[in-house]
């Protein structure tokens, strides 16, 4: 009687294995489109099998676990090449940002603005006494200085709204911290009584993902299932404690500025890749670098004009008078000598004071083919046009690399998902497969059933 009740343990047992393992597919199928989702197996085994004189006896089968299937390999290079996707994007978006502020509209560039200015002059000393080609060197020069200012200004603007988008940018690393340290203390919780929280440690992983295109981020996984996070040496997640980052704000040439640090310190953070450190830089070398550019040929004109102007005549026959602002040398600040908007016949076009005189004319007119910049081997025009070539480098660097990186982690991704993702193919095989065993481990307890009826209601009967 003892083997046909154990029959009946050995069904229910089977059909249990069965029952769970068309769950797990259920479950997979119903998260083939939920991000991050790794596919779970059930990892069945033998029962403890029953010791009886002639041997071992089979006593059917367990549910061991259930796992979540995932390559930690694959999903450390995932991360690596996400941290360097997110940084040459946002260098990118940067770039491409400054090409639009020095390229467009097309027919006024600051370009357009210095041919014009330097054609002025030309005009000018065809026709020293006229009235009109003053007026058209002084209208020249404003659009060239608003030109500067406009740019550099606008550099100015893109560079602070570069500082919201820190603010932004550290908002989220510390939220992402707040949800892995809160999915640390419930996988903890849960898998107390030896059970895998797959579905958490899934959820988890993807806060991960995400959080390492925004920073360089380090993770380990103690003995207890709980990971730390770290940024550079320091912790951001340890089990259930974080630690925030802060956009701290300083004031720097009256401005207000923002740098990295851990919360409540003064102690920096320095990011080696991901979207924040592509921010830094933008924010702190590129931009700045082509501020110093635009600068530096703004205070390169302002001294090579007024150098050749503060020595000419003008129809009011003064001399000594600049033609910019010498105090004004930044593409931020340059203006005109207020003397020369007040009074335009101040405006030297003579070498000799003498009538028809054009020499000071000719002379800034020529400026543009002058070796003046880079240790006099660049004309100003040369020097600009080097900037938006620099650009343009830059920028095509930045696109490919951003380009590579993204193809690299969409390689890295199919890698992964073919191990961890789920195949509706290979899903429904399995279902299939579990089915019929489903379907056969019922059919033994039926049998077992029928044997425990014979046993008990067919025997003993006859004779009576």
């Amino acid at each position: 009687m003892s083997g046909l009740f154990q029959g009946l343990e050995l069904g229910k047992r089977a059909l249990l294995a069965n029952q769970i393992s068309l769950q797990t597919i259920g479950h997979n199928i119903a998260n083939v489109n939920t991000p991050g989702y790794s596919r779970q197996r059930v990892r069945i085994t033998s029962f403890y099998p029953e010791e009886a004189p002639f041997g071992a006896i089979g006593t059917g089968v367990m549910v061991d676990d259930v796992k979540h299937v995932r390559d930690l390999f694959l999903g450390e290079q995932f991360r690596q090449n996400s941290k360097s996707l997110g940084e040459w994007k946002y260098k990118e978006k940067i770039l491409s940002q400054i090409e639009s502020l020095v390229s467009e509209p097309a027919d006024n560039t600051l370009s357009d603005r210095l041919n014009e200015f330097w054609s002025s002059w030309d005009t000018l000393s065809q026709h020293a006494e006229s009235t009109t080609n003053r007026q058209a060197v002084l209208g020249a020069a404003t659009k060239l200085i608003n030109g500067f200012q406009e740019l550099a200004s606008q550099l100015k603007d893109l560079r602070d709204s570069i500082d919201n988008d820190l603010v932004i940018m550290t908002s989220e690393v510390n939220r992402y911290g707040v949800e892995i340290a809160h999915l640390n203390q419930q996988i903890k919780t849960q898998e107390l009584g030896g059970a895998t929280a797959n579905d958490l440690r899934d959820i988890r992983d993807q806060f991960i993902d995400e959080l390492s295109e925004l920073v360089d981020v380090n993770t380990i996984e103690d003995a207890n299932g709980q990971v730390r996070v770290s940024i550079g040496a320091l912790e951001i997640v340890n089990g259930s404690d974080t630690t925030a980052i802060d956009a701290d704000a300083y004031i720097f040439n009256q401005e207000i500025k923002h740098r990295l640090i851990w919360e409540g310190t003064s102690v920096g953070i320095s990011c080696r890749s991901g979207e924040l450190k592509g921010l830094l830089d933008a924010r702190d070398l590129i931009i700045p670098k082509y501020i110093e550019d635009i600068d530096t040929l703004a205070a390169t004109i302002v001294e090579q004009v007024n150098a050749i102007h503060v020595t000419g005549y003008g129809l009011d026959g003064s001399t000594g008078n600049y033609f910019f602002d010498p105090d004004s040398t930044t593409a931020v600040s340059i203006r005109l000598n207020s003397e020369l908007e007040l009074s335009p016949d101040k405006l030297a076009v003579s070498a000799s004071g003498e009538p028809g005189d054009g020499d000071i004319a000719l002379a800034i007119q020529l400026l543009r083919n002058e070796r003046v910049l880079v240790n006099n081997s660049s004309t100003i025009n040369d020097f600009y046009n080097g900037i938006i070539g620099n650009l343009g480098v830059e920028s095509h660097q930045a696109l490919s690399f951003a380009e590579n990186y993204e193809l690299l982690v969409h390689q890295v991704d199919n890698s992964r998902q073919s191990v961890q993702g789920v195949s509706l193919d290979e899903e429904m095989t399995n279902m299939i497969k579990h089915q019929h065993a489903y379907d056969a481990a019922a059919r033994v307890i039926t049998v077992m059933d029928e044997a425990l009826d014979t046993v008990i209601s067919g025997m003993g009967i006859v004779g009576r």
